[in-house]
This record gives structure tokens, sequence and C-alpha cells, in this order.
């Protein structure tokens, strides 16, 4: 019987393999440095020894095994399984896909690390039992994901759910894509932390001077302790996140939006923000109907989300 799955979480820095029962409960876990700089083909032998390492491991043999699911960075294309290119691994216009098929002989499915991560919120985290959910990530920069009648919603390129590049902001700051006032160009931690050091060179009073580097963990501080520079910052980058949410409650009308990430992390503020800025946006009946919550799953989640993947597109 086919009761295994594996996931692999392809990241800059690490790559982390798990295997498990259709449950989600891991059975053996390897985490190794993804060592970019050594290439496309000792990267994707670092894989495959992973792979390896968790069926070992595990004791559970690859005829067991359902599936093999892997999230990465993109852009990818995932229908042909070819990830185009990225910043931080060597692949260029590789097809990841194809060799670990060869290697293992069971399919391999592969998706983008935003619609990975809501695949796993959906199935194992804060999304568990809705049929529609958004999840959003907020860190260095922003992304999503969002599962739709139960499935994972790709787009015609498979780039859908761009949320950091949708405009809320049309006299905003310019984003890194060449865009102006994208939500990621407003809202990432890159941007919080950047406004703070913009903050420190003018002459206005302000406590964020007192640190030798600002990110956005020291304007969240500040603001948090009464710094009305560093609580303004807080305050217009929360306001655009806030629209942001609301332009995706306002399209995909779902139970729940979830989020994580970095900025997710500094709590009620957060949440407390956007839930308000969505009330006043959205139609009164989606705005109540619909939960805006934290990041069920933690360090992990990367991975639990490629078993997810391994999962979902199994059935």
């Amino acid at each position: 019987m086919k009761n295994y799955f594996i996931g692999i979480d392809l990241g800059g820095t690490k790559i982390s393999t798990a295997i498990s029962d259709v449950e989600g409960n891991v059975k053996a876990q390897s985490t190794v440095a993804t060592d970019a700089k050594d290439g496309e083909i000792p990267v994707l032998n670092r894989i495959i020894s992973t792979v390896e390492k968790v069926l070992e491991e595990s004791k559970i043999s690859l005829d067991e095994v359902e599936a093999i699911g892997i999230g990465s960075p993109g852009p990818l294309d995932a229908k042909s399984g070819v990830i185009i290119t990225t910043p931080n691994l060597p692949f260029k216009n590789f097809n990841l896909v194809a060799p670990i098929r060869e290697k293992f002989n069971v399919p391999v499915f592969l998706d983008n690390d935003a619609n990975v991560a809501a695949i796993g919120e959906f199935m194992f985290g804060a999304g568990k039992g809705t049929e529609n959910m958004v999840y959003m990530t907020v860190s260095t920069g922003v992304g999503g994901g969002a599962v739709l009648n139960g499935k994972i919603y790709r787009g015609n390129t498979c780039n859908a759910l761009e949320i950091g590049h949708t405009t809320v902001a049309a006299d905003g700051p310019r984003c890194n894509c060449g865009n102006i006032g994208c939500l990621e160009a407003t809202s990432s931690g890159t941007s919080i932390g950047k406004r703070g050091k913009e903050a420190c060179l003018t002459k206005v009073e302000t406590s964020l001077k007192n640190y030798d580097e600002v990110t956005s963990y020291e304007v969240f501080v500040e603001a948090a302790k009464g710094d009305e520079v560093a609580k303004d910052i807080i305050d217009n980058a929360l306001n655009y996140l806030g629209i942001g949410v609301a332009n995706m409650v306002s399209t995909f009308d779902p139970e729940v939006v979830i989020i994580g990430g970095g900025v997710s992390k500094a709590g009620d503020i957060v949440f407390e923000t956007v839930r308000k800025v969505v009330n006043k946006r959205c139609f009164k009946n989606m705005a109540e109907s619909c939960r805006i919550v934290p990041a069920g799953l933690g360090a992990d989640a990367g991975v639990i989300g490629a078993l997810g993947l391994a999962i979902m597109e199994s059935k």
C-alpha cells in the first residue's frame, strides 16, 4: 500500500525533507545546507540524498511512497516542473521534477513556496476545515496563495496571488519590481525597516536614533513604547496591509485570511489594525464572515506544506 508522502522544502539556505503519512504525521526529517554556490547538479544531488535519508531513517520502503512534493521560490512553471530563475538558487530554466521522478519512480509535484505554505495551512494549520482561504506571508517581501473550493488556485501562468505586487498606493514608494505603490513596498518588513532608517537621517526626534541598526523589529519595539515617528511608520504600513487584505476579501470572499511571516509576529497590533481596515472597506457580510488569523504552522511550515502538496495532488 502506498500510504506515505515525501515533502521537500527547497530554500536558499537549507533543504528540509520529511516523510509522513496521509494525516501529515512526520516519520523522519532531514535538513542540509543548500550551498547554492556549488551549482545546479550538486544541489539536485543534495535533494536526492535527503530523500534517501528520510526513507532510510523511517524504515519506509520506496514502494510505500505515493508522491513527492517540492516547494521552491519562483518564478517557476509548476505544470512542467521547471524552475525558471530565482535569486538565491542556482537553477536557470532547470527541470527539477524529471530527474527526481526518474530516480525514485514516483509522481513528483513542484509549486512555489507561497502556494505550498498556503496548502500546508489549509490541510494542517489555521485553515484546516475550510474550503476557501487566502494565505499571506509578510516578511522580507509579501507573497501569498489561495485555496478555492478545496484546490490551490494557480492561475494561467502558475503565478496567481502575487499579492505583494498588487497596487495599494497609487502615489506610493517604488517597489523593487519597478512598479509604484506595491503592497510589498508599503508593508513588508524590509519597507518598514527602510522607513525607520530614513527617519534616522532627518532632524525629527525619534528613539530609533538610539540604535546602530534599524530593522522592522526596532520600529515595532519603539512604536509599542510610544515613539511617535515609529508609530506613524507602523500605522502607515499596517493600513496598507489592511487594504491588501481587504482586496483579497472582496475578490475571493474567503472563510479565513491567514497572515504569516516575520511582520505577523508583532501580534495584536497587526491583526487589530488589519481587521479595522477590512471592516471599513469591505461589504459588511463579507467582512463579518471572514476570520483574519495568524498562521498556525511554525518553522516547519515549508516542509509540511510540501507534504500537503504531495497529498493534495495525489487525490
